[in-house]
């Protein structure tokens, strides 16, 4: 149990605590960011309340098991959104130059919210096709990851 619980904080740690407090703590900065992508304060602070609710309350479900399947899925497409929208590796031009590259830099962090999504994914689907039945008939279903295993 106490394996499971360390590599569910493992998978959700850059989320909670990390991120979002970094978000409370730099609300503005984090506000003026996504505001070099959604143009308006108003879009720019929404984005960022919603990625809050969702790095603070689909976190808690991946460690309690409470709608994890569920909480798991919500942030594998978080993941992958943010990835393509604030880690555009190919927007610096620099990708192929010698030395130092923006470019790469962001490619790296690309790949790697596509890896973390991969990891929340084995927990929506688990790692046999059983479990996308699983979600879709119970979408709001747990895995049971701190249930009692029986030994037979």
């Amino acid at each position: 149990m106490l394996i499971t619980l360390a590599v569910r904080f493992l998978l959700v740690v850059l989320f909670f605590p990390f991120s979002a407090l970094d978000k409370m703590l730099n609300f503005k900065g984090a506000v003026g960011q996504a505001q070099q992508l959604f143009g308006r304060n108003v879009l720019a602070t929404l984005s960022i309340l919603i990625g809050l609710f969702i790095e603070i309350v689909m976190s808690l479900g991946v460690i309690t098991g409470v709608a994890d399947r569920l909480a798991a899925l919500i942030l594998a497409l978080y993941c992958m959104a943010t990835a393509v929208l604030f880690k555009q590796f190919w927007a610096p031009g620099d990708f192929w130059h010698r030395g130092e590259s923006k470019g790469r830099d962001l490619f790296w962090d690309f790949l790697k919210n596509f890896s973390l999504a991969g990891g929340f994914l084995l927990i929506t689907f688990g790692t046999t096709m059983h479990g996308t039945g699983a979600i879709l008939a119970h979408p709001f279903g747990s895995t049971h990851p701190y249930a009692a295993v029986s030994r037979s």
